[in-house]
Parts: structure tokens; sequence; C-alpha cells
């Protein structure tokens, strides 16, 4: 890999364009699931959050032949530049009444944040040091939360102005800045040394061989159901309490804007002082007793304020300090386990736990109904199945850290011996 060309700088520029990515990203997702509560009701997300893996595995798979035939580089530049006219498209297909469209902008909203910023990550444990991650993975999520922010507040102000579908123009165009940052990014920092394929556009043959990606995997599905169900109950407490389609966009809009407000305070100021002066094992283990705390809370006292807070907490931890000592058991490993298995990862497991943890709720929903006639789901279900998920959490969490600390007990012997 290249780490010659000014890799702080270049790894602070991708800040900058995740900055623009997460703006426009803002406008989708409020957007995207107001429209979609309106259209087909909040009991319905569950069917649609199922598909979400599917388009997101096209996605990933199509990344992989163009990283073979592009390079990192340029492949980057083209799925920002895709995907932002696939949200254009869609605004279109809103705008003359073609209702799936709405679907369509949801699908499309799960796969392509998730596949741009994996890139973004996988460009940063590229040029980056172990050393140098620990000090900066923070301040970088810093930077890019301030797009979050004012794309959140922003459709928070303009929702009942402007009407929430004309919100997708920004969201679409906000993706070709984001795309001319990040090919600057890597003139910066330079491009890392694609080695040749050896385990397919997708490296699956690496899960076999390094028990980091296995774990990681495992991580992140567990991670990912804490979040489906967190948000399937936040999102059912906002439609009972906003029944009016602009002002649920505005409030979503407000709320996404401090959720990265305190993602913003804990990326610049709480994760680089944890990850220098805490250990990775103790973060890692620190986090799911944090949203077990907060879980627990929703469960005894189900309203809009404590269903909020819970799925708040998981997502501010979620973008600070979980991803920043999640990122750095990348960073030893190869150009395709940072590239393409770490895709398959973050982009594809991200998802398919969301759509299969999902999945499950809509079929329970289902056999509820047909078969108990009692309706939907008591919402107690939402954050039981997140304290059961917590648990294999807990256990993931001290067995990745574990496997990172013998690993890095045998570089330091081998070091020893080499020194002798």
């Amino acid at each position: 890999m290249s780490v010659d060309r000014r890799p702080v700088a270049g790894a602070l520029m991708v800040g900058f364009a995740a900055s623009f990515l997460l703006c426009g990203y803002e406008f989708v997702r409020s957007v995207s699931t107001s429209l979609f509560i309106g259209a087909y009701g909040a009991h319905n997300l569950p069917f649609v959050m199922t598909l979400a893996p599917l388009g997101t595995f096209g996605m990933v798979w199509g990344y992989g032949v163009l990283l073979s035939r592009f390079g990192s580089r340029q492949t980057l530049f083209l799925t920002s530049v895709l995907s932002g006219g696939g949200i254009l498209a869609c605004y279109g297909g809103i705008l003359s009444g073609f209702h799936p469209a709405v679907g369509v902008l949801y699908v499309l909203r799960e796969a392509y944040i998730v596949l741009i910023i994996e890139q973004y990550w996988s460009f940063i444990n590229s040029v980056l040091r172990d050393d140098q991650g620990r000090k900066y993975n923070g301040p970088i999520c810093g930077i890019a939360s301030v797009g979050a922010i004012c794309g959140g507040l922003i459709v928070g102000q303009t929702a009942k102005v402007i009407g929430s579908e004309h919100l997708l123009i920004f969201a679409g165009l906000s993706l070709l800045p984001a795309a001319f940052l990040a090919w600057w990014a890597y003139g910066l920092g330079g491009v890392p040394v694609q080695e040749p394929e050896k385990r397919g556009k997708l490296a699956l043959g690496l899960f076999r061989d390094i028990p980091t990606l296995r774990y990681l995997a495992g991580l992140i599905f567990v991670t990912q159901m804490v979040s489906a169900v967190l948000d399937l109950r936040f999102s059912g407490l906002v439609e009972t309490a906003l029944p009016i389609q602009d002002e649920r966009t505005a409030y979503l809009g407000y709320f996404y804007a401090l959720l990265n407000g305190c993602a913003f305070v804990f990326q610049f100021g709480v994760a680089p002082l944890l990850l220098h002066f805490v250990s990775l094992r103790t973060a890692h283990l620190g986090i799911p007793v944090v949203h077990l705390i907060t879980c627990g809370v929703l469960l005894a006292y189900p309203t809009l304020t404590t269903g909020a807070l819970a799925y708040l907490v998981f997502k501010t931890l979620d973008y600070s300090v979980f991803r920043a000592a999640k990122e750095l058991l990348y960073i030893p490993l190869s150009f395709d386990a940072r590239y393409r298995a770490k895709e398959v990862i973050d982009a594809f497991g991200y998802r398919a736990s969301k759509g299969m943890t999902s999945g499950l709720i809509a079929l329970a929903g289902t056999i509820s109904y047909r078969v108990f006639n009692i309706g939907r789901l008591p919402g107690s279900v939402y954050p039981l199945v997140a304290l059961g998920a917590l648990g294999v959490w807990s256990w993931i969490a001290w067995a990745i850290t574990r496997s990172e600390d013998d690993r890095g007990r045998r570089l330091r012997v081998s070091e020893e011996v080499a020194d002798l």
C-alpha cells in the first residue's frame, strides 16, 4: 500500500467528502422514511427493509466488478455519481405518481450509503497506521458529521415549506462534490496498490483464513439486529405521534440533526480520548452495556421520548466510538480484506442483518394477526429482541478483542526475536 504521500491530508479530505455525502443522506433518510410511512404505514417497514439486502448485494457485487476493472479510485467516483443519478430517477418516479418508486428509494438509500462510506474507510485504513487511526478516526467522523448535522437542520426547516419530495434533488446533487473530493483525497494520500485478485470479486475465501473477518461479520450482524428493532420501534412511535407527512419529515430532520450533533461531540472529543487511554477490549465491551440500559428503559417506559433516546444513543455510539474502534481492526489486513471483504461485511452484512431481522419481525406480525388475531406485535417485542442481541454482541466483542490481543502479543514476540 502507498503511505508516502500526505496520508493524513488524504484521510481528512475523505472526511470532507463524507460531509457532503452525509448531508445528502439526511435528505434521503428523513424523506424516504416519511414518504414510506405515509404511503404504506410504519407496520409495513419490515417488508421493505427485508428487500434492502438484495439491493445492497447487487450493488456490492457490481462494486467488486468495477474494482477489478478500474481500481479503487475510479470505482469510488463511479459509484458516487451513479448513486446520485439513482436518487434523481426515484424523485422523477415519485413526481409522476409511480408509487413503487417510494420503495425503490428506500432500498437504494439503504444500499448506496453503506457502499460509499465503506469505500471511504477502506481508503483511510489503507493510508493510516494504527497510531494515526487512533488519533484521527474520531475527527474524520466529526468532519463528516458537520454535513449530516446541516442536512438534518435543513430538512427540519424546509420540509413543510417546499414539500418532502423536492428535497431529493439536493440529495442527488450532493454526491457530485462528494465524488470530486474523494478523487482529490486519493491524489493527496496516494492510491493503495491493488493486489492481484486471488479470492474472487468479493474475496469470500478470506473469511476461512482470517478469524478477525469472521468475528467482524458476526459483530456487524448482531449490532444491526439491535439497530433494526430500535429503528422499527422508533418509527412506530413517530407514526402514532405525528400522522401528518411534512410535520413528520420535519421532526425526523431535527431528530437526525440532534443525533449527528451528539455524534460530532463524541467523534471529536470522546472517541480519540477513549481510544488513547482505554484498551480496545474495554471500548468494545463498554458499548453494549450502555445499550442494555437504554433498551431496559424503553421496555419499562415505552414512549416517543424513550424510543428516540434509545435510538439516538445507539446511533451516536455507532457513528463515533464503535466506528473508530471497529476500523482499527482492519488496518493490519490485506488489500482484499480492506476493500473486498470489508464491503461484504460492512455493506452487505450490515443490510442483510437488518433485512433478516425485519423479515422475521414481519413474519411474526403476520402470524400474530392471522393465527392469533391479536393485531400488530406488542411494542415490548422490539426492546426484548435488542436485549437478547446485546448479550451475543458482548460475547463477540470479548472474543474479537481477545483475538487481537493474541495477535499483538505474537507481533511483539517476533519483533523481540528479530532484535536479538
